[in-house]
């Protein structure tokens, strides 16, 4: 099935904006994503590379910035 992969990774960034914590000051999100989506996040500067052991990756300031406006968008409350 084709689908447009760039809609897919906003709404993955936002979900990993959701359970994002904080960890020695270094924010974190689980990844338990598509790891396809979680490749174009790593090639576009969002996230480290998901390729580890670690069960997180860590958000880059833009990654974090973008996953909270686009989770503002998609899920917040309009009045």
């Amino acid at each position: 099935m084709e689908y447009d992969k760039d809609k897919v990774d906003d709404l993955v960034l936002a979900l990993m904006y959701l359970g994002m914590f904080s960890e020695r000051s270094v924010r974190r999100a689980w990844k338990s994503f598509d790891w396809d989506a979680l490749d174009r996040l790593h090639e576009k500067g969002y996230i480290s590379n998901p390729k580890s052991t670690a069960k997180s990756v860590v958000m880059s300031d833009s990654g974090a910035e973008l996953g909270e406006s686009l989770f503002k968008k998609h899920f917040g409350i309009v009045d």
